[in-house]
């Protein structure tokens, strides 16, 4: 039997590598940058298979040329990089790994409340620039207390709920916005439903944790924000397009609110002279919520098993386009 030949478009961990080597002939871009888009076209022509990042579009254009492609496993849960509708129409099945960042994800929302809230950032810059003078004063480096604030989260999936556990942990109340009310989630968590206008309102800390769809772009905009506390603080582990950042960096100079803390930004990487930069009031980390070692090796493994399941003929758990199934049936995929 013809071994399946693969494409992976990034260096990710060794032990994913090893999985797909074990089945399939392996094509790696063997670099921490993306491909350009010429060489992605250009490397799936004539592949089975692809393990992709967020940062590789799958558009038309490329599924046009990759007329073998049976496969493509994202290794994240976002897919908005992804047309599912072509690829479907192309018999080509996508899967995604929804729940293997969670905890990491969670954790370091809340380490950026933290962060932004206590000043810690600033602090250290502060001290290493040498502008400590000063051993200890009652009205030094400011911030609020977190135990008995006011907790909104923006999106209660897998993330969302895991933040309000964590939250309820310090004492924090937790309130949420949802497209529907999870009663049951409500009840365990002892979290409780708010539409959006009023949660923006009540929070004295917002966590975004949503996923990027055309309803929530740019969710977060001027509006929104002139309606926060301006005492409040917004967090961002989402995805940098729920916030209209022009709106924010005006937020954060003119002081509708008190500061902010992102992992995720319209733009990545982030331009050089984007004003955010300059912020003392702000947070900034160059998306790596779910950079835990453990986090990012299963997320690598889940997508490399994806792969090895559907070419086995079998249905992966986060089939993301199930009309596929009608298109081009498991078993005519089937190729170990």
């Amino acid at each position: 039997m013809v071994r399946p030949r693969v494409y992976v478009s990034r260096r990710i961990q060794e032990s994913a590598l090893r999985l797909l080597r074990r089945h399939c002939d392996v094509e790696l871009h063997d670099s921490d940058y993306p491909p350009p888009k010429s060489v992605l076209v250009k490397s799936l022509e004539d592949k089975d298979a692809a393990l992709i990042l967020l940062s590789d579009t799958i558009d038309r254009e490329v599924l046009e040329k990759a007329e073998k492609l049976r496969v493509i496993s994202t290794m994240s849960a976002g897919y908005d990089h992804i047309d599912l509708k072509e690829a479907t129409v192309r018999g080509v099945y996508v899967t995604n790994v929804p729940s293997v960042l969670t905890d990491a994800v969670a954790e370091f929302a809340l380490a950026l409340l933290f962060s932004v809230a206590r000043r810690i950032v600033e602090a250290d810059r502060f001290l290493r620039k040498g502008s400590w003078r000063i051993a200890w004063s009652p009205m030094f480096m400011l911030g609020p207390d977190i135990n008995g604030r006011t907790l909104g989260i923006v999106g209660l999936g897998a993330i969302g709920k895991a933040v309000a556990s964590r939250a309820r942990c310090l004492g924090m109340r937790v309130i949420y916005f949802s497209r529907t009310r999870k009663p049951d989630v409500e009840a365990k968590l002892d979290v409780s439903y708010r539409p959006l206008k009023d949660l923006l309102r009540e929070s004295d800390f917002i966590v975004l944790s949503t996923s990027l769809t055309p309803e929530t772009v740019k969710m977060i905009g001027e509006q929104e924000l002139r309606s926060m506390k301006p005492t409040s603080y917004l967090i961002n582990v989402s995805r940098g397009a729920v916030i209209d950042e022009k709106a924010l960096v005006r937020a954060l100079k003119e002081g509708w609110i008190a500061g902010a803390a992102l992992d995720v930004f319209e733009k990545e990487p982030i331009d050089p002279d984007n004003p955010l930069i300059n912020m003392d009031n702000v947070v900034l980390t160059p998306h790596i919520a779910s950079a835990t070692f453990e986090a990012r090796r299963r997320l690598a493994e889940k997508a490399a098993e994806n792969i090895i399941s559907i070419l086995r003929g079998e249905a992966p758990p986060s089939l993301l386009n199930p009309e596929v199934l009608r298109v081009k049936p498991l078993e005519t995929v089937k190729m170990l």
